[in-house]
């Protein structure tokens, strides 16, 4: 139970009062605005600023295509995934364990765990190398700074769901808020982007290889399983018409949510587009783009462009950290202190940088464990939302759940093409 006139307890007041009739206006659906924000970090992470820079350097504008596409996708799960926790009040990982035999809950939960653990590595080395670059210091202090601010925001959990969406709200505001002036010093042709984004294109092999490292690192395993948990009792409803109406609210701010993150990952590709493409085109790495932005716009978009990285490294390192308490929890009924969590999560990526592996090698591989655990969540929460045992009324229907076996066949499609070039397998027609 929530503290009365507590930030999370005002909140649930204002949802009860809504679903009553007692509230209406459009200022009823921010009572309701949370989840999907949360959720929508993951497709604004580290991992995402390689794929963008190298799409944006090598190629101009002609993939933002790729990245809309992408982030089309990622709305229809994410969506099923927060339907999958209002409907049903339990998460994903929950509802594995109770409707799966014992030997493949315990496979699912070991390979949703190391994805956990991989998409922390990514979030975590992305702020440690933001906050290297801008204060100047060795990659291993900035990890100790990261370690301790990511902890301290996770702190704020145990006061309720309210805290924490605010915090990450912030932290995507300030994602936005640079991006929205690196694309007004950066001199966009946005003529050229709007092609780009609306005439699929594809200049060579190499460019598909690009394109299957943006569609394949979109869709993110801990999103998934963490919208639908993210949701489930957030709002007391009491029958069915209460939860059609949290679900429409829901849909609605998945929509605006993913757009926010969409339109960041296309100014991100547009800023190295206008940057880099001319004259670097071969810039692929964080800490490369970084020193190259200086001398061709300034040291302001040089810093900006960290301080986004900073934001996103915590932000995402705080949500990867929750969504490992969640899946734990979901899988085994096990709950670890936060502190313990934190720092199974980013023990790997210390040992990583101990041992002198590259950062951005680093990043790419954490991308490759995460491509072999995502069909883990993305099948099972197709077979979930199809169930009528499970769903009743709420059951997908046929186009939505062919939409959704289509667009997980095109993610898994292509994260198989991106494992099987990470392992060095030879694959016709893709250089």
């Amino acid at each position: 139970m929530m503290l009365k006139g507590s930030v999370t307890g005002r909140t649930q007041d204002a949802m009860t009062a809504v679903l009553e009739g007692r509230r209406r206006g459009p200022r009823a659906a921010l009572a309701f605005l949370g989840p999907a924000v949360i959720a929508s970090i993951a497709y604004m992470d580290p991992g995402n600023y390689a794929t963008n820079i190298q799409a944006g350097a090598g190629y101009g504008y002609a993939l933002l295509w790729v990245v809309l596409m992408a982030n089309l996708i990622a709305m229809l799960f994410q969506s099923l995934s927060a339907r999958l926790g209002i409907v049903t009040g339990s998460n994903l990982a929950e509802l594995c364990r109770d409707h799966f035999p014992r030997p493949v809950v315990w496979l699912l939960w070991i390979g949703s765990e190391i994805a956990a653990m991989a998409t922390d590595l990514a979030e975590f080395l992305g702020g440690a190398i933001g906050l290297a670059l801008l204060f100047d210091m060795p990659l291993m202090a900035g990890m100790g700074v990261t370690a301790i601010v990511t902890y301290g925001i996770l702190m704020f959990d145990a006061k309720g769901f309210r805290p924490m969406e605010l915090i990450i709200g912030a932290f995507v505001a300030i994602i936005g808020l640079c991006y929205l002036i690196e694309v007004v010093i950066a001199p966009i042709a946005w003529g050229e982007a709007a092609a780009g984004m609306f005439s699929p294109s594809m200049p060579d092999n190499t460019a598909l290889t690009i394109a299957v490292g943006i569609i394949g690192a979109t869709v993110m395993p801990h999103a998934i399983f963490l919208h639908s948990g993210l949701t489930q009792g957030r709002a007391l409803m009491r029958n069915d018409a209460e939860r059609r109406r949290v679900l429409r609210f829901s849909n609605i701010e998945v929509v605006l949510a993913l757009a926010v993150a969409g339109m960041i990952n296309m100014a991100m590709v547009m800023m190295a587009a206008s940057a880099f493409h001319a004259g670097h085109s071969d810039v692929a790495e964080i800490e490369t783009a970084y020193h190259t932005l200086t001398p061709l716009l300034g040291s302001a978009a040089a810093a900006v462009f960290l301080v986004s990285l900073i934001a996103s490294g915590v932000s995402s390192s705080v949500v990867g950290t929750m969504a490992g308490q969640m899946i734990m929890q979901g899988f085994l009924r096990v709950r670890l202190p936060v502190w313990l969590r934190r720092a199974v999560t980013m023990a790997p990526a210390f040992v990583v940088v101990a041992m002198g592996v590259n950062a951005t090698d680093a990043l790419v591989m954490s991308q490759v464990i995460l491509s072999i655990a995502l069909p883990i969540p993305m099948i099972t929460l197709i077979i979930f939302v199809g169930r009528r045992d499970i769903m009743g009324d709420f059951t997908i229907s046929r186009p939505v759940r062919a939409l959704a076996i289509a667009g997980a066949t095109i993610v898994l499609s292509l994260n198989s093409v991106l494992l099987l070039s990470a392992f060095g397998v030879a694959i016709p027609g893709l250089g």
